[in-house]
């Protein structure tokens, strides 16, 4: 989500360099909303050509970007250096606050049967689970990221064999209150077996942090993040290629197509080798946070080297959806139920160009007029309660 350190560089706030980076994040974050826009109401591979190719390109690669860059907002929040003491804990008050109110939101849209697999309620939860690392350095978080990719998708398959095993899954979901609220997507889903569930999305946050970290305007740290990314998608997507044609390939697993519902079916631990979208495997955790670091790294290069293209087009648009995140995000999905949800009319290709174009114009229309989104300026009213901490 877009934070408020995010927003302060239109008041002029900040140097040329800090204001190159922070609208640098902004156009990533408005890639990774268009990019769900395209995996949401966009054509599938093998329809409409490039275009089809590109909403193909962006399945679950856009929600890890997304995800990448929350954990830069906890950062900035945060502090670079992270702030102690009193400033310290006001802060971890305001990601606690926005933490709640994006579960809260996050809840309320899957309890309204949203068309998609709303992902609010788990960055809430994601939240949560990062305060406790927030003053960590660069290096340990992205240790914790490295470790965290490599045993959690295992760790995921083995309690969820033993949920199973043990008939147990049902019986945490009845005794959820969330659960109950929202249909069945509780904290169980939110942590182990959902869409987006933590155990396996937190190495997108981790790493957030650790970049967040960084001097994201040094032409040395942009080399260095861009070669981790490549080695990323390398060990990612070419290893998972690798292991399906050597290892699962008697039992037929696809390295780019399996399992997209979030988690590896138990039924089928040759899975785990697969590098498909929302797989949630070791394989996919790495390419799709290659892909990311890239698209970061690239978009904060540019700024970097030429702030002006921030007030230009084609890059001033999307940053002002990535500036207006939460607002462009939710609007798109009550503009999908409007439009009749699963079955929305008309051309996949042209309803795309449509939401794109929409959001685009909305925002920065509304970005020259106003220093916060509609949905963001409700979020940092809320957080203001963090003045009280002592």
């Amino acid at each position: 989500m877009s934070t408020d350190t995010l927003i302060n560089h239109r008041a002029g706030s900040t140097s040329s360099a800090t204001t190159g980076r922070l609208v640098g994040l902004d156009l990533a974050r408005g890639l990774a909303v268009l990019g769900m826009f395209a995996a949401h109401v966009g054509p599938v591979q093998g329809e409409n050509g490039p275009i089809g190719l590109a909403a193909q390109f962006a399945h679950g690669r856009a929600s890890a970007l997304f995800a990448l860059l929350a954990g830069v907002a906890l950062t900035l929040i945060s502090g670079r250096s992270p702030r102690v003491g009193r400033e310290g804990r006001q802060a971890a008050a305001r990601i606690a606050v926005r933490a709640l109110i994006l579960l809260a939101v996050g809840s309320v849209l899957t309890a309204m049967k949203a068309p998609v697999d709303v992902i609010l309620a788990y960055y809430g939860l994601y939240f949560l689970l990062a305060l406790p690392l927030r003053r960590l350095a660069a290096g340990p978080l992205a240790v914790a990221a490295l470790i965290w990719a490599l045993v959690g998708p295992q760790l995921s398959f083995v309690l969820r064999s033993g949920l199973d095993a043990r008939d147990w899954t049902g019986q945490l979901t009845a005794l959820d209150p969330i659960a109950h609220f929202t249909g069945g997507e509780g904290l169980l889903a939110l942590l182990l077996t959902g869409s987006y569930p933590a155990l396996t999305w937190m190495p997108f946050v981790l790493a957030g942090m650790a970049l967040g970290r960084l001097g994201l305007t040094d032409a040395r740290v942009h080399s260095r993040l861009a070669a981790t990314g490549a080695v990323l998608i390398c060990l990612g997507y070419g290893g998972s290629w690798l292991a399906c044609r050597f290892v699962s390939a008697p039992v037929g697993t696809d390295w780019l197509n399996g399992p997209e519902d979030g988690t590896v079916d138990i039924a089928d631990p040759a899975g785990l080798f697969t590098a498909a979208p929302h797989s949630g495997t070791t394989f996919e955790i790495f390419g799709a946070l290659g892909v990311a670091l890239i698209i970061v790294v690239g978009c904060t290069a540019l700024l970097a080297w030429r702030p002006s293209a921030g007030t230009r087009l084609p890059v001033a648009p999307v940053a002002a959806v990535g500036a207006l995140s939460l607002s462009a995000y939710v609007g798109h999905i009550v503009l999908m139920e409007a439009l009749g949800g699963d079955d929305l009319p008309g051309s996949p290709a042209l309803l795309l160009a449509a939401f794109s174009a929409l959001a685009m114009a909305l925002a920065w229309l509304w970005t020259r007029r106003f220093r916060r989104g509609p949905l963001e300026a409700v979020l940092h009213r809320a957080t203001l309660l963090a003045r009280f901490v002592r």
